[in-house]
């Protein structure tokens, strides 16, 4: 009987031998197939019980290999994590078969007040009603009901509710985070100028004025006429949502 000490098994070996093991990518496509959410390859390591670097190969080869067959479906990696969808050259007919024709989409109301919060974030109700010149309250609580939009905790100033986008929002435009939004800089007026208008108009800390502005009206005009949409005291016509 030797009195030398049988070698140590790695750390990571011990792990992967715990697991009950099944041949990789198979197993990565059952997991995925059925998750209704992106997966990280840590999360899908744990599962199938491989290495990670193993599972991120895997992970990597599939997508690559779906892509070369022309496959119906893809691989994608978004919002942190792996998730299967159906080719954009088939939405047609995925939309047709899935939603019957019809389909709830946001309206441009809707699709505005998420591109604010989007590139302001964290940002309050009342920031983004002042950029876009009219009250968002019942498209903010369509964001919200969608899970494109949570809450982000409290303004220390004013002890307003902060508002930022979702993993959810992130996967639904196809990036893996927020720095890949594209620059609005080229599409927009001098910054310095906006910013200073949009703290006056938001009520924040801002150089006061030689004069005073017009102040808009608070309630509708005489006569029983609807507000416009954008006149700056109005209210969104909808809750952000249009069926077609």
């Amino acid at each position: 009987m030797s009195d030398q000490p049988e070698p140590e098994t790695p750390a990571e070996d011990v792990e992967t031998l715990a697991v009950a093991v099944a041949e990789l990518r198979p197993a990565l496509e059952a997991v995925l197939m059925v998750s209704d959410e992106p997966l990280d390859k840590v999360r899908l390591a744990s599962v199938v019980g491989h290495p990670v670097s193993e599972v991120e190969a895997a992970l990597e080869a599939l997508a690559a290999e779906y892509a070369e067959q022309g496959r119906g479906f893809e691989l994608r990696s978004v919002a942190g994590g792996w998730r299967f969808y159906s080719r954009p050259e088939f939405a047609g007919v995925v939309e047709s078969f899935v939603l019957e024709g019809q389909q709830a989409r946001l309206t441009q109301a809707a699709l505005e007040t998420l591109s604010v919060v989007a590139y302001k974030q964290p940002v309050s109700r009342a920031r983004v009603s002042a950029i876009r010149g009219v009250n968002v309250d019942g498209v903010m609580r369509t964001l919200l009901s969608r899970g494109l939009v949570e809450e982000a905790g409290q303004d220390e100033q004013s002890g307003a509710n902060l508002y930022r986008t979702t993993s959810y929002f992130l996967e639904r435009i196809g990036i893996t985070s927020l720095e890949e939004l594209p620059e609005l800089a080229p599409y927009l007026p001098d910054m310095d100028d906006l910013e200073d208008e949009l703290a006056s108009v938001a009520g924040l800390d801002a150089p006061a004025p030689v004069e005073a502005a017009p102040v808009e009206p608070e309630h509708a005009p005489a006569g029983g006429a609807h507000p416009s949409p954008h006149s700056g005291w109005g209210t969104e016509p909808d809750g952000g949502t249009e069926v077609t």
